[in-house]
Order: C-alpha cells, then sequence, then structure tokens
C-alpha cells in the first residue's frame, strides 16, 4: 500500500448527554473531524442530521438522557449513529405538512442522507444514517493524490482545533485534559510500536 495517500479513519465515539446545548458543540466536533477525515464536503448534511437525532432523543426520551454519538466508515460510506438508552421510542418518517413546527426531522434525515436505520439491542437503541463519499477505498484520499502542502497544513489546523476542542470538552464535564493527553499518548506509541523493546 502507497501510505503517502493513505488517510486513516479510525472510528471514534463521543457519550454525552442529550441536552440542546450538546448539539452545538456535536456539530463543531463533526465540523472538525470531517475536515481531517477529508470529508469536509459532507460537513452540512452530516450535521443537520445529528441534529436531528439528536433532538429525536431529547424530545422523545428525555433531557438528560445518556447518549453517544459514533462515526465510523461503513466500506466507503461515512456511517453516523447516536445510540440512547430507550428502545421503545422509534424515530418515525411522517408525512408533516412545509408549516408543521414538528415531524420533520426524520423527512429531513431522509432528504439528507443516503440511508438510515435503527438497530435494536439489549440495552440500547441505534439510530444510524450513512453517507456517500467520493472514496475508492475507506482509508485513502477521493481521488487517490497525494495531498499539497496547503491540504497538508489545513488538515494539521483542523486536527489542532479538534485537540483543543476535546480538551476543552473534557475539562468542562470534569476531567483531567492532562490525563485524557498522556492516555492518548501512550496509545498512540504504542499502536506505532514506539513503546521501547
Amino acid at each position: 500500500m502507497d501510505c503517502a495517500t493513505c488517510m486513516p479513519r479510525t472510528a471514534w465515539e463521543l457519550p454525552f448527554l442529550a441536552e440542546p446545548e450538546e448539539v452545538a458543540a456535536l456539530r463543531r466536533v463533526l465540523r472538525i473531524h470531517l475536515r481531517i477525515w477529508g470529508l469536509a464536503e459532507l460537513t452540512v448534511a452530516v450535521q443537520l442530521c445529528v441534529s436531528e437525532l439528536v433532538s429525536n432523543v431529547i424530545t422523545h426520551v428525555g433531557v438528560g438522557t445518556p447518549t453517544t454519538l459514533a462515526v465510523s466508515m461503513n466500506g466507503t460510506r461515512l456511517r453516523v449513529e447516536v445510540h440512547d438508552p430507550d428502545t421503545r421510542a422509534l424515530p418515525t418518517l411522517v408525512d408533516a405538512s412545509d408549516h408543521a413546527e414538528t415531524g420533520r426531522g426524520m423527512a429531513l434525515v431522509t432528504a439528507t442522507s443516503d440511508r438510515w436505520g435503527v438497530q435494536l439491542l439489549a440495552d440500547r437503541k441505534v439510530t444510524w444514517c450513512e453517507f456517500v463519499t467520493g472514496l475508492h477505498a475507506p482509508d485513502r484520499h477521493s481521488n487517490s493524490r497525494q495531498p499539497s502542502r496547503l491540504e497538508a497544513a489545513t488538515t494539521q489546523a483542523a486536527a489542532i482545533d479538534a485537540i483543543f476542542d476535546l480538551l476543552r470538552w473534557l475539562r468542562a464535564h470534569g476531567h483531567d485534559p492532562d490525563e485524557a493527553v498522556d492516555r492518548a499518548q501512550t496509545r498512540f506509541e504504542a499502536e506505532l510500536g514506539l513503546v521501547g523493546d
């Protein structure tokens, strides 16, 4: 494999409490991660779908519900999941009028994503949606060319923004950012085989 064109897109999860003020933070984290992954063209659609899925949890399961956002690649499709503990409150596509104030969320998800669904597990519900990318392989750039210096610098700046936002989020939620950085560095070095023999 020619690693000059590799773009690792490691699946990630972000637990949060389903509260209206978390939606903006989730949208920002998604924007940064999609930019890092070279999928910035999907940002608006993904942000809209996640906003609707999280709003469904807030409205139909309850404010403050422990929820998880998971983002991964399913082949060359981007997969976004929202996990919540209520297996009874299922999202439904309804025929809402253009003037209705509610009931249009899943219609927006249907119109914006390439496909969506719900998976019921013993302890939770997973509402997911997928987006077609221009990728030929899940770990390659969309056109299999090496990124320019400008693209590389932009990606590095986006990564720094993502790290900053995650550290700020950890502190705001009562976690130690230094401990998180240390654990991430240890894991990174272990995966690359940099830890001493």
